[in-house]
Formats: C-alpha cells, sequence, structure tokens
C-alpha cells in the first residue's frame, strides 16, 4: 500500500508566555536571561506555609486571547493542580485548569492551497510554568534554574483538524500573529515564549477512526515542527506496513539527526491525578469585564489583511506577507502614511527589508529605524531625489545606523543625478564605448540597453536617474550615436 493511502492527523497543544511583569502566582519579575535563581521567592520555590495569590493580569490576557479566537469565554472557571514529579517542579504539581478552562469552542481560519479552512480550537487555559534544569557541560551533574517556574503561561490546543506539516505551520503562524497583535506576549519563539506539543497520528483514508497518537513535546521552531511532523508521519505507516503496531507514547525529537525517540509512555488525564487547587478562590467573570476586554481588542491581522486588498489595492500575496507581522504592518501602516504610496511600501518590505533581516539572523521586531523614516526613503526615491539603488544602499545605513534618509544622503553625498546635460557627457562617453552594443539594439537584443544602462549606473556609482538614462540612450542608438 502506498503512502498516499495514509492521512496524517494533527493537534496541537500551544503554550504561549504572557508578556506580564510578574509571575503568575507571586510578584517575582519574568525578565527573560536573568542570572539563574534571581529571580524567584518563596512561593515559586515552592516552600511550606506558602500562598499563591492570581495574577488578575493573566486572567484578562487569556481572555484577551479567547476573544480574539472565536472562544466562548466562561464565567465561571477554576484552578487545578496537575500532579507529577520532576526535577524543575519545586511543588511536585502544577497549578494549570482542568476540567473549566477560561476559553473554550473557538476557531482560527488558516489559507491552504485549497483555499480558507477552519481550525478548531477546544480550549484555552491558564497555568504556570516550570523551572529549567541546566546540564552541566563537563559533567558535573545538572543545575536547577526557578526564574521561570511561576512564568504565566496560556496553552492553546487545537482539535485534531491539522492533515499536514503546512497546515500545521500555517495555524502555529497564525496564532503567533494574533498574540502579537493583541499584544499578550512577545512570541520569541527562541526563548521559549511560544512553543507547541505536536501530536501525531495516521490512519488509511476513509476511515473514520483515529490511529494511536504520539506526541513530540516542548518544540520550539517551525523548521523542526515541519520536519518532525513529517519524519513521524512516515514513521508510523512504515510500522502500521510492516505489520506492527503504533505505540501511545511521548517522543523526543533530535534536531541534528532529525529522527524521533521514545521518552516514555504517553499519559492520559488520570496519570496527573487532577483535582480543585485549594489555595486559589474561584474564577469568576462578569459580562461587563468580558465586553470591556472585548472593546479594548485592536485591529487584528484579517481585518487589517482585508482592508489592505480594498483600501490599498495590494496584491492578496502582499497582503497576507505584511499582516503576518505585526511589526511588518505597523511599520507598513506608518510608512504608507507619509509617503502616500502603499504599494512601494509592502515591495521594500516583501523584498529587501526581508532579505536583509534573514541575513542578519534577525525578526521583524528587531528593525531599530521606524515606518516614518521608511516612508521617507519611498518619498525621497518617488520625487527622484535619490534612485532605487542609492535607496538599496541608504537602507542597508538604516539597519547599522538607525537614521533620517536625508541625513544618510547628505553625509554620504548620494544625492541623484537628474542633470541631463551631466548625463549626456557620461552617455555619449559610453556609446562611443561600446559600439557593439549599438548595433546589437537595433538588431532586436534589448538586453543591450540594459548593459548600456549598468555601465553608466556603475560610472555615476549608481546616482544617475535611470529614466534619464534610458531617454537619452534611446535617443542617442537611434539618432547619430550622440547625444545633442
Amino acid at each position: 500500500m502506498s503512502l498516499l493511502d495514509y492521512e496524517v492527523i494533527i493537534g496541537l497543544e500551544v503554550h504561549c508566555e504572557l508578556s506580564t511583569k510578574t509571575k503568575i502566582y507571586c510578584s517575582c519579575p519574568t525578565t527573560f536571561g536573568a542570572e539563574p535563581n534571581t529571580q524567584c521567592c518563596p512561593i515559586c520555590m515552592a516552600m511550606p506555609g506558602t500562598l499563591p495569590v492570581l495574577n488578575e493580569k493573566v486572567v484578562e490576557y487569556a481572555v484577551k486571547a479567547g476573544l480574539a479566537t472565536n472562544c466562548k469565554i466562561a464565567r465561571n472557571s477554576k484552578s487545578d493542580r496537575k500532579n507529577y514529579f520532576y526535577p524543575d517542579l519545586p511543588k511536585a504539581y502544577q497549578i494549570s485548569q482542568f476540567d473549566l478552562p477560561l476559553c473554550y469552542d473557538g476557531f482560527i481560519n488558516i489559507e491552504t492551497d485549497e483555499g480558507e479552512k477552519t481550525i478548531g480550537i477546544t480550549r484555552i487555559h491558564i497555568e504556570e510554568d516550570a523551572g529549567k534544569l541546566n546540564h552541566d557541560e563537563f559533567g558535573r551533574g545538572t543545575f536547577v534554574d526557578l526564574n521561570r517556574a511561576g512564568v504565566p503561561l496560556i496553552e492553546v490546543v487545537s482539535e485534531p483538524d491539522l492533515r499536514s506539516k503546512e497546515e500545521a505551520e500555517s495555524y502555529l503562524r497564525k496564532l503567533k500573529s494574533i498574540f502579537e497583535y493583541i499584544g499578550i506576549s512577545d512570541c520569541k519563539m527562541q526563548e521559549g515564549s511560544l512553543r507547541a506539543d505536536v501530536n501525531v497520528s495516521v490512519r488509511k483514508k476513509g476511515s473514520a477512526k483515529f490511529g494511536t497518537r504520539t506526541e513530540m513535546k516542548n518544540m520550539n521552531s517551525f523548521r523542526s515542527i515541519s520536519r518532525a511532523i513529517e519524519y513521524e508521519a512516515n514513521r508510523q505507516i512504515e510500522v502500521i506496513e510492516n505489520g506492527g503496531i503504533i505505540e501511545q507514547e511521548t517522543l523526543r525529537w533530535d534536531d541534528i539527526s532529525g529522527k524521533t525517540f521514545s521518552m516514555r509512555d504517553k499519559e492520559e488525564a488520570q496519570d496527573y491525578r487532577y483535582f480543585p487547587e485549594p489555595d486559589l478562590a474561584a474564577i469568576k467573570l462578569s459580562d461587563e469585564y468580558i465586553e470591556n476586554i472585548k472593546k479594548s481588542l485592536p485591529e487584528l491581522p484579517e481585518s487589517r489583511k482585508k482592508r489592505y486588498l480594498l483600501d490599498m489595492n495590494l496584491t492578496e500575496k502582499a497582503a497576507k506577507f505584511v499582516t503576518d507581522s505585526k511589526y511588518f504592518s505597523n511599520l507598513f501602516e506608518e510608512a504608507s502614511s507619509i509617503c502616500n504610496n502603499p504599494k512601494a511600501v509592502s515591495n521594500w518590505i516583501m523584498s529587501d527589508i526581508a532579505r536583509i533581516l534573514n541575513e542578519r539572523e534577525e525578526e521583524p521586531e528587531d528593525i531599530r529605524f521606524s515606518g516614518k523614516e521608511l516612508g521617507e526613503l519611498v518619498s525621497l526615491i518617488d520625487k527622484g531625489t535619490i534612485s532605487s539603488a542609492i535607496a538599496k544602499k541608504i537602507l542597508e545605513e538604516m539597519f547599522e545606523n538607525p537614521e533620517n534618509p536625508s541625513k544618510i544622503i547628505e553625509k554620504k553625498g548620494w544625492v541623484q543625478i537628474s542633470d541631463e546635460n551631466a548625463i549626456k557627457e557620461i552617455v555619449n562617453k559610453i556609446l562611443e564605448a561600446n559600439p557593439q552594443s549599438i548595433i546589437d539594439y537595433k538588431a532586436g537584443k534589448d538586453k543591450a540597453l540594459g548593459f548600456l544602462v549598468g555601465q553608466a549606473m556603475k560610472e555615476t556609482k549608481g546616482k544617475a536617474n535611470p529614466q534619464i538614462l534610458n531617454k537619452l540612450f534611446l535617443e542617442g542608438i537611434l539618432g547619430d550615436n550622440s547625444v545633442k
């Protein structure tokens, strides 16, 4: 039987670290990268006699996430103890939510090759993060850092509606974008602010029954998640085709070998012995409280995308690219208001800005210049003050030393040459040195003109106005080979 005879079933449990100033049950800070065990107290260290106090901001952020993902919001909710032992969990239980989550029955829409698809969200609940184990490279042991213990999380549990690694990535990117827009998390995957447990199973096409699933824990990059889903689905199919049985287990993904390895049997709810957290009061939300949060939500990516398509005439591709990131979208909005040329701004974001970020291994939130400065750069091109070639150089400078484009031009002497008399001398010189290009162009080889223009741009270090260059070269070629 072919691999094409199987269907992959994927569900994601996404953990998102909330951008509150303090932890979920105590007043310790949540700053990333602090020295080990400098951001903990008796409460998050689980000292006897200490009592947790729920951070109200955590509830607000969770409700925001629920409303932004079309969830129903529970008026009555509670916290529960999830019991398990691990060295980075000092209480030997995690305060989470079990049967009464804050948010439930939601959905988001994602783009697929077949069009828009709705992915169900089973629940969103709040919980505390565990600490972190640091394994000493010199073999002196493993050290526990409790700075992260008690950092507030929401867990977003999807329905098993995803059918490919591409759909899983699209879903995760959409969630990331929504959470950035509503300002509840920085979603920095490299810092663990957004990570996912990936559940994968396979079944023969046409079957209504799900196969046995495996789970890959704490994955924090789109690339790793895509690779892991592909590998694990193929592994399961191979086992089934060879007459084997899929075991329900928790797996570890190894990014170097590109394989999954068994860690332990997969736990079920009964293994955690959930019971209501006795040290915390129930969570009761009024209709007024929820309505006020709903009113505070900003414009979400789907709404912005529709506006860019209708009001700014962006292409589907450009509108999606820009709105996928809150930081790109905000940059686009501000720049477009300055230069009144949204198409040009989106082209700069999609091409050169995205390219430079990729080369620098940075994210859109790392851009140090403002939309106002990008808008001015586009305006300078539109006015003919600088050429596109010079604008690319200015953009590189703006990444290194954020500064007003006009100041960069002044310092570097990069004003575009638009004086026809000055350009004519250069054109005549290049025509005289390249007679074969004139013959080639007259013979129908259009690339010859591009070559001549390129030579002129090289001669002027990119400063010559390309429109004037084209005009003068054509006059020179079609005239008497010299521009009068």
